[in-house]
């Protein structure tokens, strides 16, 4: 059995999750936050017998999308004086962070 730990983009989990289920895993949600962005995020957590692996790393694959996104960083150039301006800079976010664990005993109480 192993233990799968997806960290998602907030805007992808409702229906990452949806599509797990739809296919019969269980899911646990937590709720997490990315240390580079510190935007919202999603960790889940899926229980699946080894046989069933691929089948929901393929759903992560296809239901966690990354995309361009503009955020705005505070810039303190020296020529100003040191005061903050917020300067739009594009980066990637969403996609999906996955670990896979082997589980050597599980439970269902």
């Amino acid at each position: 059995m192993k233990l799968v730990f997806a960290v998602v983009h907030d805007e992808d989990s409702p229906r990452l999750m949806a599509e797990l289920n739809k296919s019969g895993f269980r899911v646990t949600r937590l709720n997490s936050t990315g240390g580079f962005l510190r935007a919202g995020n999603t960790t889940l957590m899926v229980g699946v017998e080894d046989a069933s692996l691929q089948e929901v790393l393929d759903i992560i694959r296809k239901y966690s999308s990354s995309r361009k996104a503009a955020i705005n960083t505070n810039v303190t150039p020296a020529a100003i004086g040191g005061a903050y301006i917020p300067y739009p800079v594009e980066v990637m976010v969403g996609g999906a962070t996955v670990f896979v664990i082997d589980v050597s005993h599980f439970e269902k109480m």
